[in-house]
């Protein structure tokens, strides 16, 4: 019986996206919104990651 694939980690760009969008956001002015645009890019591609491995 074969194994099954393992997932594809999709955490990584949440805590990137999270982590660029306060860091770009702290440079404009704008900590919280760039933490939360960021946030949003991230789980985007995270639902991305998932949906392909799907």
């Amino acid at each position: 019986m074969a194994n099954p694939p393992s997932p594809a980690a999709g955490g990584a760009p949440i805590a990137f996206g999270a982590l660029a969008g306060a860091l770009i956001g702290f440079f404009m002015g704008q900590t919280t919104l760039g933490f939360v645009i960021g946030l949003a890019i991230g789980v985007a591609l995270a639902l991305v990651i998932w949906l392909r491995g799907r």
